[in-house]
């Protein structure tokens, strides 16, 4: 059982409930608030001696990357046209962003198919950041985005956006190779 005790010598009250809170007496509170405000400031704020977290300094923020492997490449707007639209053969087209954490979890499904498909499809990268004109002149709206272009146009229906599991990219793959081969 708790005791609880008021300032004044003749009220004690005891009560099985913890209590809610404690009130200090008001020569206490403003006792208090007067050691508070005589705490010296630091550049205007006053000092508490918590520890607050530190800011993030160039070196300890992490540095991500979408890398390209054996079977992807990452081109230029100045390889667009001799790499995509000049291309003899279909060229998957996988807009991405360093930023993007969507496009570093389908970056592993996009090399397995650009390695899995290389004899029938060429598959590369291009960032976002770095190639504004490319995503501005192909509406680029969602990363990743991918686009097939055949013959130096992109295939009717084969623009898709977001991230996609192996398997569902392999399926998209497989029926814009089948929908090109019929055409």
């Amino acid at each position: 059982m708790d005791t609880l005790l008021s300032s004044s010598s003749s009220m004690v009250v005891r009560s099985p409930l913890p209590p809610v809170r404690t009130i200090a007496s008001p020569s206490k509170v403003y006792s208090a608030a007067a050691r508070f405000s005589s705490t010296p400031s630091v550049n205007g704020f006053r000092r508490n001696h918590l520890q607050l977290p530190r800011p993030f300094t160039s070196s300890s923020v992490p540095k991500f990357s979408v890398r390209c492997g054996a079977g992807v490449r990452e081109i230029k707007e100045s390889e667009f046209q001799s790499t995509v639209l000049e291309s003899n053969r279909p060229v998957l087209v996988e807009f991405v962003a360093t930023w993007c954490g969507p496009c570093r979890l389908i970056s592993p499904a996009m090399e397995s198919i650009a390695q899995e498909y290389g004899d029938k499809l060429e598959v590369v990268k291009i960032d976002h950041d770095a190639n504004p004109q490319l995503i501005e002149e192909y509406k680029v709206y969602g990363l990743p985005t991918l686009i097939l272009f055949k013959d130096g146009q992109e295939v009717a229906e084969s623009r898709r956006e977001g991230a996609i599991t192996k398997a569902k990219l392999k399926e998209y793959v497989d029926s814009l190779l089948e929908t090109i081969s019929v055409a």
